[in-house]
């Protein structure tokens, strides 16, 4: 593979609960009028799947490159039916659906899908008292549960959190929850597009779902319910790495992490798997095998493992999504700047942390 860092296309999902904040607030350019709820920045997801735009694989399918150079776009020694990340911006003008995504095991034994779908929500701006559903509340059971979906009393059973600028929410596979109104996300997960939901709408475009298929969808989301999940908002873990770097560790788990950087100089950043890099200020220089990269405020590159290192060559900040080998990559460089167990933890699925 001729490695070097891949621009894609961009899949749009317009559902319901979009508006204008991708566009507005995070000032992304060179989108279609109209609502918009999510951009898939990196997407091999059915129906969704992203494209090279640029060099020597354009026109190639992110699903191709897959398939045929796993070792080098993904890592060494990685197998598997699909690009493992997918990524986006969303734009939670209006309340998503209260919904879930089956884990692994649900998802292969209920749904005949090959994974799951965990994700974590890294909050880009929330307007004052903007808050999220996430998780039951104690006691709760399923009879109980399955009557306030009925009637729309998500209030009743399941735990809401006040959502701030800057943090971060893991949402493993499995748990029932919401986001918005006013909110703007840039969330990491699993490569899946498999969902249950509560509402008694669509989520494409707000029409009406019967009462007997709505009773029929709830009943599958309480078949790949795991009530006795939590979470929590947190603001990340920093490591200075030196005095023009500063990483914050947003979130790490066991399908991927996410990393928030600011950079003030320009610095080397070497790799071993893939990364996906999301630009969030001003134009961010990237130069790579001799050759340079602009990328623009609200853009994503997709830099193959095989890549190695790139050099970000001017002051920016950004964040970095990757699949990581959780010991080397997140648990060893936070322990070596003083953060515990407990602490790290919180980076990832907290299912057994005491409420």
């Amino acid at each position: 593979m001729k490695a070097y860092p891949l621009r894609l296309t961009l899949p749009i999902a317009t559902h319901i609960f979009g508006g204008e904040l991708i566009k507005t607030r995070l000032a992304k350019t060179g989108l279609p009028d109209g609502r918009i709820a999510e951009t898939w920045e990196v997407s091999d997801v059915e129906g969704m799947r992203a494209t090279v735009k640029n060099g020597d694989y354009a026109g190639m399918s992110l699903h191709e490159l897959t398939e045929r150079y796993p070792d080098e776009l993904v890592a060494p020694g990685w197998r598997g039916p699909h690009f493992p990340l997918l990524s986006k911006f969303i734009d939670g003008t209006g309340m998503l659906p209260v919904h879930l995504h089956a884990n692994d095991e649900a998802a292969q034994r209920l749904e005949q899908q090959p994974n799951g779908k965990s994700e974590a929500w890294h909050i880009l701006w929330a307007a004052p008292g903007a808050s999220c559903l996430a998780g039951i509340k104690p006691g709760v059971n399923q009879p109980r549960l399955r009557a306030a979906l009925l009637a729309e009393e998500y209030d009743e059973v399941m735990e809401r959190y006040p959502v701030k600028t800057g943090d971060t929410f893991y949402v493993p596979g499995g748990m029932l929850h919401s986001f918005g109104p006013d909110t703007l996300i840039y969330e990491i997960e699993q490569t899946s597009n498999i969902q249950q939901h509560a509402m008694p709408w669509q989520m494409e475009d707000g029409s009406k779902i019967s009462p007997q298929e709505r009773e029929k969808n709830i009943d599958a989301l309480l078949a790949e319910l795991r009530p006795e999940l939590t979470t929590r908002p947190h603001q990340g873990l920093t490591v200075e790495e030196n005095d023009r770097v500063t990483r914050l560790f947003c979130c790490a788990g066991p399908y991927f992490a996410l990393e928030r950087w600011r950079v003030s100089a320009a610095c080397d950043y070497s790799f071993t798997r893939a990364r996906i890099i999301s630009n969030l200020g001003e134009p961010l220089q990237i130069e790579a095998a001799g050759e340079s990269w602009t990328l623009e405020r609200a853009e994503t590159l997709l830099l193959p493992a095989a890549l190695g290192k790139v050099t970000f060559s001017t002051p920016g900040e950004f964040l970095v999504g990757y699949v990581p080998d959780l010991e080397a990559e997140v648990n060893q460089p936070l322990r070596a700047r003083g953060y515990d167990e407990q602490a790290i933890a919180m980076l990832g699925d907290v299912k057994d942390q005491l409420r």
